[in-house]
């Protein structure tokens, strides 16, 4: 083998390991028109190609979200593109920044811009419309702010289809919902409460093994505000003990 020969040969193998280690799983969030499912992943430095009409949105380790259309052909986040190396305490910062810069836009009230915190960000606020998150394949728990006093309360899909009342008792602020057949799938749902009616519209995340990061970053998109400060409260409190 020449001397030139040689050295092509492991410039090559040096450029393929180069590439092997800046890759990065990208957890996929949403895909319209191509056969991905929410939760699965796919190489960031793998390239991909999108037809015109198809969508693929994408999650970093770093909470980074990446927008892909069609027609595109390429790796969905370059090798070079510094959003994979984040620290966990820079993820944390970039994500609090977007959360901050949504809550000045259009809808961020409805979503939870300025909803009471819940203390936990898989407790679904009954109180308010707007977006929620829960895990999928787990029981969903209700959650009220104000747990004085004994109050009914009414869940209905949007369609009316069906009925389930509840009753919440003086002090408590959580409920568990019934496993029941016809709460799977539905992902609107009317809540009557305290004499209010709320439309609640329900985000089933994949229980993949994602890394609250990722999941902070899912609720983000999806407009669970209210959770996803939650969670990134829960994270900034973690990461501080930690150092």
């Amino acid at each position: 083998m020449k001397a030139r020969t040689i050295i092509r040969f492991f410039g090559f193998a040096l450029l393929g390991m180069a590439t092997m280690a800046q890759a990065a799983p990208l957890v996929v969030l949403e895909a319209r028109g191509i056969n991905l499912k929410p939760g699965a992943t796919i190489d960031s430095a793998r390239p991909i190609s999108l037809k015109e009409g198809e969508r693929l949105t994408l999650i970093a380790s770093t909470g980074v979200t990446i927008k892909l259309r069609g027609r595109y052909s390429g790796p969905p986040l370059a090798a070079n593109d510094k959003r994979q190396s984040l620290s966990p305490q820079q993820a944390i910062d970039a994500l609090i920044n977007t959360r901050a810069a949504r809550s000045s836009s259009i809808g961020a009230v409805r979503s939870g811009g300025n909803a009471v915190p819940v203390p936990d960000p898989w407790l679904v606020d009954i109180s308010r419309p707007g977006a929620r998150c829960a895990r999928e394949g787990k029981q969903i728990i209700w959650w009220r702010p104000v747990s004085t006093g004994a109050q009914p309360f009414v869940v209905l899909p949007i369609d009316k289809s069906w009925r389930a009342d509840f009753s919440w008792q003086d002090n408590q602020d959580q409920m568990a919902a019934p496993r029941l057949a016809k709460l799977d799938g539905t992902k609107l749902f009317m809540i009557s409460n305290a004499g209010q009616d709320s439309v609640i519209e329900m985000n089933f995340i994949p229980d993949a093994g994602l890394s609250d990061i990722v999941l902070a970053a899912w609720m983000m998109e999806k407009g669970c505000l209210q959770q996803a400060d939650a969670l990134l409260l829960a994270m900034k409190k973690q990461n501080s003990l930690t150092k």
